[in-house]
């Protein structure tokens, strides 16, 4: 007898950051650079920094514990936690069985999924296909990063970009339907050496010359990313809206990953979309990586902008190089 599929909609959502705050006037102090600078080719005008005591893993469970809240789940119910990030706590165990331990959730299966910043879109799709085939009933997906653990505060090309923070979800078995309707996921691995993190693996382990070299740090060719970014965020996003046999002007939000706003722009402009529709928080926490969709996301939900029925895609691209990009009915 053929199994048939289920629906995986959100059920609550959250998301957690830094207290500390370091605007563009701060980066001023650190780096040649100013304030219109940053804000003219970014958008961005503060972001959120982990002090050294807080790990990724800290932030993660702070934004699931709002996003159980929301959706009326004890820790104890849930069947999946699925963590992305490329800023994990260590290399292992997974970040997703820590935040397991500290929520109490004994019954959960858990790992980690790296997909660069397009990693929660990737965990959500994940995640759904459990609830959609009736394995599970539930999961908790959670996007987290301490990106400034591993910015070089030294480059200013790079670290006026990043911050930190987490955000999560619940997903619960729904009706056939509702939920997630499609999803796109796409990789081109050619362009691994465009965003990356060249030591700390078995390629190049940690030792004093790849410190004392800087490798353990992130790299960037911001020109060939912010081309591709471009491209492939209205790609994607109108891939993932043909397959779920809607048009775009059925959408209702879009929530893009928050790197830069002339990438979201651009974007935008491609996909020739009402800007009260494109949900926007870079200027106040930067590029946070697998966490900014998820973040951006909570903020557009708690602020009532998203209501039951409304269309909406996410959309995220990010260091592989990767891109995803999925469509929940609400």
């Amino acid at each position: 007898m053929v199994h048939e599929l289920s629906g995986a909609a959100i059920a609550g959502t959250g998301h957690a950051v830094p207290e500390r705050v370091v605007t563009n006037f701060d980066l001023e102090k650190m780096v040649d650079t100013s304030d219109e600078w940053i804000r003219t080719r970014t958008g961005i005008r503060e972001r959120r920094v982990a002090d050294e005591n807080t790990a990724t893993s800290d932030l993660a469970v702070a934004a699931a514990r709002e996003a159980l809240d929301m959706a009326g789940m004890a820790p104890s119910d849930l069947d999946l936690i699925v963590v992305a990030t490329v800023t994990p706590d260590m290399l292992f165990p997974s970040t997703a069985c820590l935040v397991q331990d500290r929520l109490g959730a004994a019954h959960a299966a858990a790992f980690d999924l790296s997909a660069g910043c397009s990693g929660f879109v990737y965990a959500l799709a994940t995640a759904a296909q459990f609830i959609q085939t009736g394995a599970y009933s539930n999961a908790l997906v959670v996007g987290a990063e301490t990106l400034s653990k591993i910015t070089d505060w030294q480059d200013r090309s790079t670290c006026v970009l990043f911050g930190d923070g987490a955000g999560a979800v619940v997903l619960k078995a729904a009706p056939a339907g509702k939920g997630l309707v499609s999803f796109v996921l796409g990789a081109d691995g050619s362009g691994k050496d465009k965003l990356r993190l060249p030591a700390g693996g078995s390629r190049l382990p940690a030792s004093a010359e790849t410190v004392a070299q800087r490798q353990h740090y992130i790299q960037m060719c911001g020109h060939d990313v912010f081309r591709f970014a471009v491209r492939v965020l209205g790609e994607a996003t109108r891939e993932a809206l043909e397959k779920a046999g809607l048009g775009l002007n059925q959408l209702d939000f879009f929530v893009p990953h928050q790197a830069n706003v002339r990438i979201i722009d651009a974007a935008v402009e491609r996909l020739e979309l009402p800007k009260e529709k494109v949900i926007v928080n870079v200027d106040r926490f930067g590029n946070t990586s697998a966490a900014s969709v998820a973040i951006a996301l909570d903020e557009a939900v708690r602020s009532g902008r998203i209501q039951p029925g409304q269309v909406v895609a996410m959309t995220g691209f990010g260091a592989g190089l990767t891109w995803a990009s999925a469509v929940f009915r609400w």
